[in-house]
Order: structure tokens, then C-alpha cells, then sequence
């Protein structure tokens, strides 16, 4: 079994690769971000994100985005035939540790208070969006 999974409740890809892929009894995610599933291209959403014509910040509000990567993950593992309880492994990509660490780690101990998964969080210096966080999965089917 090595079947890949898009689905359109989920944001769309920024490039072209599936949002998941099943090998064997895992389940790999692609890297997915907090955006709106149906506002891809020029009208892409973000929660907690609003901008000026010029790309500069009018409004930002990074636990916003937060829970959204969360509750985007959780719809890409359901449309998978996974589920949250099933997450064994989670990578973060920040692009402020220092500004958004402690909220990132607040609202993660509430989603991940009863399944613990293995956990890695690094900063990076951009995403391919206008976005502060980013994951990385790995569940069981």
C-alpha cells in the first residue's frame, strides 16, 4: 500500500505534492499550515493574519494561527483514515521561537494533553506563505 490522499477540506498544497500519503500502516503528512481550506492562490486566508498591500502586518495573532495548523492537521489524518490519538510523531517549524514559542507550547499541552507524540520544534527563517507555523506529521493508520 503506498497511496497518496488530497482532499479539499484541507488547504491547498503550494506545490505539487499530496497533503498525505499511506505506507504500510503509516501515515505521512506533508508539511501543513494554519491557511483557510478554499482561499488558496491570491485570496489565501489566514487565520490571525491580515496585511497590507505591501505584505506588512496589520493584524497578527499567532495563537489564531495556532489552532488552526492543529484543527487542519486533524481534518488531513480524518480524510486519511487516521486520527488525532493516532499521531506518533510531530515536527514544528516556527519562524519566531523566541516571540512564539510559549503560546505554540500552550496551546499544543491543550490538543496534546491525552496523546503525547514524539515532538521536535526548530525555527526556521521562512515558509513558502505568509505563515509562523507549520507541521509535520507522522500518524498510524
Amino acid at each position: 500500500m503506498n497511496e497518496k490522499i488530497s482532499t479539499h477540506k484541507a488547504p491547498k498544497p503550494v506545490g505539487l505534492y499530496p497533503h498525505a500519503r499511506k505506507a504500510g500502516n503509516l501515515l505521512f503528512l506533508s508539511g501543513v499550515g494554519p491557511r483557510v481550506a478554499g482561499s488558496d492562490g491570491s485570496d489565501s486566508k489566514v487565520p490571525g493574519l491580515e496585511l497590507d498591500k505591501n505584505g506588512n502586518f496589520i493584524k497578527f495573532d499567532f495563537e489564531a494561527q495556532c489552532r488552526a495548523v492543529f484543527d487542519n492537521v486533524k481534518v488531513i489524518l480524518e480524510e486519511s483514515g487516521s486520527s488525532w490519538d493516532k499521531l506518533i510523531d510531530v515536527t514544528v517549524f516556527l519562524v519566531n521561537m523566541k516571540r512564539d514559542f510559549h503560546t505554540y507550547n500552550r496551546i499544543y499541552a491543550e490538543y496534546f494533553k491525552d496523546n503525547q507524540p514524539c515532538r521536535t520544534t526548530v525555527e526556521i527563517n521562512s515558509l513558502p506563505t505568509p505563515i509562523a507555523i507549520e507541521l509535520k506529521c507522522i500518524a498510524t493508520l
